[in-house]
């Protein structure tokens, strides 16, 4: 099986939603990014939400099957990817 591809930490920081899939297995990843500044992202505050399902349907069109937060940071993004590869 491929490897499960996440993007960096600052896709998310940027407040960009990732949807990626492996085989059936399908997730969303919503970050929550509080600003600290106009320019400077606060990431001891902010969080990624992830959820995901298995199917061939959309997010919109699917039921989810396990849903998590994870904090806005290098760490957080690692747990999130070894989560989702658990649920695989």
């Amino acid at each position: 099986m491929a490897e499960l591809f996440l993007p960096t930490l600052h896709t998310f920081a940027m407040k960009n939603i990732f949807t990626g899939s492996c085989g059936h297995f399908r997730f969303r990843a919503e970050p929550n990014v509080i600003m600290a500044t106009a320019k400077e992202v606060d990431f001891q505050q902010s969080t990624i939400r992830c959820e995901y399902w298995h199917g061939l349907y959309c997010y919109e069109k699917s039921e989810m099957e396990g849903a998590e937060t994870f904090p806005l940071t290098e760490e957080g993004r690692e747990a999130m990817k070894k989560w989702l590869e658990s649920n695989i």
